[in-house]
Order: structure tokens, then C-alpha cells, then sequence
């Protein structure tokens, strides 16, 4: 299991373009994702879950990957984040 803490770069923060392209990330890979901010935590995979978590462009959140492609998971994931083409 790979746990990080990421800092939302995303210029429109997580709102519903952004996490559907999140949740489609997730989906992509065998590994579970799940997402944290504050108490809450949700599938990375589940676009209703995601849409809860209300995260601006600047805040920190943490993403955990648990599985067989968890670190490929991780990678794409925390570059989507990061906002790095």
C-alpha cells in the first residue's frame, strides 16, 4: 500500500471536470484508490464520492493505492494532481 499527501495543483481545484478525469485514472488501474480530506475518505473510483469532497486548487490532500499496480496508480495519479504535462 502506497499512502501520499498531494497538493491539488489543478487550476479549478477538484470540481466536476477534473474529478471525472480522476476517477477515470482510477479506474484504469486494478489497484484501489481512495482519496482523504479531512475525516473524509472516498473510492477514487466512484464519481459521486469524489464530487463530496469539495477540494480547491491548493489544498493538500492524501491518496492511497493498495493493489498490483498501486505504484503505476500512484504515479499517474499524483501527475494528474500536480497539474504536470
Amino acid at each position: 500500500m502506497i499512502k501520499k499527501t498531494v497538493r491539488v495543483n489543478i487550476p479549478s481545484g477538484l470540481e466536476a471536470r477534473s474529478v471525472a478525469m480522476a476517477v477515470q485514472i482510477a479506474s484504469k488501474y486494478n489497484s484501489s484508490m481512495y482519496f482523504e480530506v479531512d475525516t473524509k475518505k472516498v473510492n477514487a473510483k466512484s464519481i459521486m464520492g469524489m464530487m463530496t469532497l469539495g477540494v480547491n486548487a491548493g489544498e493538500d490532500i492524501t491518496v492511497n493505492a493498495d493493489g498490483p499496480d498501486e505504484e503505476q496508480a500512484m504515479e499517474e495519479m499524483e501527475k494528474y494532481l500536480l497539474d504536470i504535462k
